[in-house]
């Protein structure tokens, strides 16, 4: 049985975060605030916006979630952007070697030279990897937080804005399932892919966190993100491969990005969302 501990960034208003903590059976483990106001223009030495509040922040973000586990508990991490994997990540690269189940609409492997708005959140996955600044991609000097090897994304599609822009590609060794890849063979088969290259004999021995950034879903039934992109998954899909994913003993925890309230005045978004975590966790 699992104990499920709720953690949110940003007040995510619309998604209900008690009703979610009431379907979970979950506590509210807390709110970990920004460390400083945000500011718009590109730090000069990084090219990168809000460098070093990030990093501040996902350190604050990394003790919270260690708190979490430490008491034998999966964290679900409810966050404004998808800057906030770093924190997670963090907090598992301090403990030992983990893997990461990268379940995003987009690949956020951008170098702040090809990054076309110098949001972290445009290339939090390189980071992660221990690609761009030192400021973000070393936190702790513990670069990576993640091996290449040890990385599924899941859900891609952004292909073609990746090559306008110049983005950097994914590595090799990272395995990619592309959108059109699990229209193809179908969300069972691949997410078992999935679990199975993150669960393997020679892969990360302490378990694997989990990121959701909901603009993986179909624009037609999610369009409270921010960057929108035609095509995308279904709810049944993404609820599936939560269960698939979840199901695993070696899952450690789950973060949840971009759901953006404010494009959202009816909150529908917000009460399918809650209700498709629930549906794949519970």
């Amino acid at each position: 049985m699992r104990c499920w501990s709720c953690r949110a960034r940003f007040g995510i208003n619309r998604c209900a975060p008690a009703d979610l903590l009431g379907l979970l059976g979950a506590r509210h483990a807390g709110r970990v605030e920004p460390g400083g106001p945000y500011n718009p223009e590109r730090d000069p030495q990084t090219g990168v916006l809000n460098a070093t509040t990030i990093a501040s922040f996902s350190q604050a973000l990394a003790d919270a979630v260690t708190d979490v586990i430490r008491r034998g508990e999966f964290p679900i991490v409810l966050g404004g952007d998808c800057s906030i994997l770093l924190g997670g990540l963090l907090a598992l690269r301090r403990r030992g070697h983990y893997g990461l189940l990268f379940i995003d609409g987009h690949a956020d492997f951008y170098q702040p030279s090809a990054n076309p708005n110098g949001e972290v959140a445009s290339m939090e996955l390189a980071l992660a990897t221990g690609r761009g600044p030192d400021v973000l991609s070393n936190l702790e000097d513990l670069r990576p937080l993640v091996r290449d090897d040890d990385v599924v994304a899941f859900g891609i599609r952004d292909g073609q804005q990746q090559a306008t822009y110049g983005s950097q590609p994914l590595p090799p060794a990272l395995l990619s399932l592309e959108l059109t890849e699990i229209q193809r063979l179908g969300v069972d088969a691949t997410i078992t892919e999935a679990v199975a290259h993150l669960t393997r004999a020679d892969g990360p021995r302490s378990g694997f966190w989990i990121h959701v950034d909901t603009d993986v879903l179909d624009d037609a039934v999610m369009p409270a993100v921010d960057y929108r992109l035609p095509g995308g998954l279904s709810w049944e899909s993404l609820t599936r491969a939560l269960h698939v994913a979840t199901r695993s003993d070696r899952a450690v925890g789950l973060e949840v990005t971009i759901y953006n309230p404010t494009l959202d005045k009816q909150g529908d978004g917000a009460r399918r969302l809650v209700r498709a975590l629930a549906d794949a966790l519970v």
